[in-house]
């Protein structure tokens, strides 16, 4: 390596701090304005609106804030390393999974798969055909497609791997995905709450419309706790199910669109795991640990398991400011009228679709 690379990548590890010091800072603004605004408020007008905005709002308009800040000075995507939504969304999922009784998470499991299954196949099934309608490239498709019907971004990276997608197809779909369910955080607790649902169909209508793993933490948290755990739990059903999706995608587009033979097509074991989300099974592991812990500890254990709710929150708090620091319309403005079309017309068929899934499926839901 020369000293001109050793000196870039120096310059890369210290900006990347950097941007990791800065969504820390606008984390710990999030938790004193969560604290403080209420006490601010009190007596005011503004009093009862202040004590029902939770930390997801103030840490993703701080992040929009600090966003557009850190454009101003030209120094975002520099910093852009640090900001590792990724990262603080899966950290903190796992760590939710500790207060998650095992009991929950089995018995919500099976109209979760169910409801994942139904909901991919038609989502996606409707935004392929929508795409080819409007002359989309099939390598587009299968990213737009992906992302609205499993996990945003996640299902986007995915497919893009498993069909060699360009990098600027990739971008359109991943501003696409963080456009539209920053909206949805808001939007779906609200309506939630107009048309009267429950917790857990709340909780399954978010968990299956919204895209990204990061906006169903922050909707669901708005939701309330036992709406988040439902949606936590539909939405890492369908993050389980990526691989799949890939995997599928990566033998139509050899076998189909590229034409290659079918021994090159063959999708291999460790394809598969490599493409699987490991979180999944971390989540799974902390609320078994989690339920075990509190049957042989009891009232004794409530303290621990309420530090790991904290730290998960930060870790939230984290990645919500994340989404703000990362939010872009570069990529709108370069993909055209017609991924937007699609995108558009397939969120609202999903929004649609999961409302009547989650309230078939999770109607008699009862949750504790």
């Amino acid at each position: 390596m020369t000293e001109t690379e050793e000196q870039q990548r120096s310059s890369g590890v210290g900006y990347a701090v950097a941007g990791v010091v800065v969504v820390i800072v606008l984390g710990a603004a999030t938790r004193f304005l969560e604290a403080q605004v209420p006490q601010w408020a009190a007596g005011t007008p503004f009093a009862k609106v202040a004590k029902s905005i939770e930390f997801p709002v103030y840490a993703i308009a701080l992040g929009l804030i600090g966003n557009a800040v850190l454009t101003k000075l030209a120094v975002r995507d520099a910093l852009s390393n640090g900001f590792r939504t990724e990262f603080f969304i899966k950290t903190g999922l796992v760590l939710l999974g500790a207060s998650i009784n095992l009991k929950v998470l089995v018995t919500a499991a099976g109209p979760a798969i169910i409801q994942a299954l139904l909901l991919i196949s038609i989502v996606f099934g409707f935004t392929w055909w929508l795409g080819g309608k409007l002359g989309l490239e099939d390598k587009l498709r299968a990213l737009l497609a992906s992302a609205v019907s499993i996990c945003g971004v996640s299902a986007a990276i995915a497919a893009a791997g498993a069909v060699q997608a360009k990098k600027e197809q990739l971008a359109y779909a991943a501003s696409l995905v963080i456009a539209f369910a920053l909206p949805s955080i808001f939007l779906l607790p609200w309506l939630a709450d107009v048309f009267g649902l429950s917790d857990a169909v709340a909780g399954a209508w978010i968990g299956g419309n919204i895209d990204t793993t990061a906006a169903v933490a922050a909707s669901g948290a708005i939701a309330g706790e036992q709406a988040l755990q439902i949606a936590t739990i539909v939405k890492t059903t369908q993050n389980a199910l990526i691989g799949i999706v890939a995997i599928a995608l990566t033998a139509y587009f050899a076998l189909k669109v590229e034409r290659k033979s079918a021994a090159d097509a063959r999708p291999s074991v460790r394809e598969f795991w490599d493409r699987f989300p490991k979180f999944v099974l971390g989540f799974i592991a902390a609320s078994i640990i989690g339920t075990l812990y509190l049957q042989y500890a009891g009232k004794a254990g409530t303290p621990a398991i309420a530090t790991v709710n904290d730290l998960r929150t930060w870790f939230l708090i984290f990645a919500f400011v994340s989404i703000g620091l990362e939010f872009s319309l570069k990529g709108l403005r370069e993909a055209g009228w017609r991924p937007v079309a699609v995108f558009a017309s397939a969120t609202v068929v999903n929004i649609v679709v999961a409302l009547g899934l989650a309230a078939v499926l999770f109607g008699n839901f009862t949750i504790g």
